[in-house]
């Protein structure tokens, strides 16, 4: 007898985008980690290094304006070549020191000004009507819509001696003579605030958003006071909302050019004016990619320690 032979179909092969999506479901926490990690190593990573890189150098009369860290002699040896000269110029150099603490305190105050008059605004659209929220929440996010260059050179125009500001002061005989307000300190602080304030703003409108409004009725009904309950109830709550808005507003405020250069006219110095001097004026780039370094380390290492101190206290409470 012969043997019966059964044949056995091959199952047909799936299409390639199927097999990709398979293989990815199988590995989708590698790639959800991997992809933010690429992000940072490209965009973060190795611009951070190339300037480090550059700080490590001297100031050469070539193009790009420094020396090269790795050169081959002729025998094929590979010699390194860093410096700490252009850190040590800094330190030395009284006028980097008085601009970091110059910029450091013109970011700090900005940013105290920025949550004092930014948290009763958010708190106020929290507690709006259904239709004037989505109102107030467009006059915040309107600026946005204008060029920031241009928003800057209209509060030149306001606080110009000839300005519309004294000019309706003197029309209304407050002053007699105009007021000093364009290229001073002062207008730095008018124009780092109100152009920061909805990055302060959103943040506070987002917690405020998801908190629970019975624990303040449960505060009154307990007997406490409306003060007592924001210090002891609504505060603490809001604090994620106040330390993102903080970060968003000094961050940035703290490397900014365009607004001491324009409303401080050259009288405020700021450390983005002097990187922009040493990168673009005198052409060192050495100089001026050890200030960039400093900069981001006092930035970064204050925001650091904060995290991990954060981090423990949520794991003991």
């Amino acid at each position: 007898m012969r043997e019966a032979r059964t044949q056995i179909a091959k199952p047909t092969q799936r299409p390639l985008h199927q097999r990709i999506m398979r293989r990815l479901q199988k590995h989708w926490q590698l790639v959800i980690v991997t992809i933010p990690f690429a992000w940072l190593l490209l965009f973060f990573l190795a611009p951070f290094l190339i300037v480090a890189k550059i700080s490590l150098a001297e100031l050469a009369i070539a193009s790009p304006p420094f020396t090269k860290m790795i050169e081959w002699t002729d025998n094929g040896i590979m010699t390194i070549r860093v410096v700490f000269d252009n850190f040590t110029y800094i330190l030395e150099d009284d006028l980097y020191l008085n601009t970091y603490l110059n910029s450091l305190k013109i970011s700090v105050t900005s940013t105290i000004l920025c949550l004092l008059f930014g948290y009763p605004v958010a708190y106020a659209i929290v507690r709006s009507g259904p239709v004037a929220k989505p109102i107030l929440l467009f006059c915040i996010i309107l600026p946005f819509w204008t060029s920031f260059l241009l928003r800057v050179y209209a509060w030149m125009g306001l606080l110009a001696d000839q300005g519309t500001i004294n000019n309706v002061l003197l029309a209304m005989g407050v002053i007699d003579e105009p007021i000093r307000m364009l290229y001073t300190e002062f207008a730095v602080y008018i124009g780092i605030v109100y152009t920061y304030m909805p990055f302060m703003i959103l943040p506070l409108y987002a917690n405020m958003e998801k908190l629970d409004g019975s624990l303040n009725e449960a505060a009154a009904d307990l007997g406490s006071r409306a003060t007592n309950t924001f210090f002891k109830v609504t505060l603490p709550l809001t604090m994620p909302g106040i330390v993102a808005g903080c970060l968003l507003v000094f961050i940035p405020a703290t490397g900014e050019y365009v607004i001491p250069d324009l409303l401080g006219g050259g009288n405020v110095q700021m450390i983005g004016r002097v990187l922009y001097n040493e990168f673009s004026r005198n052409s060192d780039w050495p100089v001026a990619a050890a200030v960039a370094i400093v900069l981001l380390l006092l930035l970064v290492i204050p925001m650091m320690v904060f995290q991990y101190y954060q981090g423990k206290a949520s794991e003991e409470s």
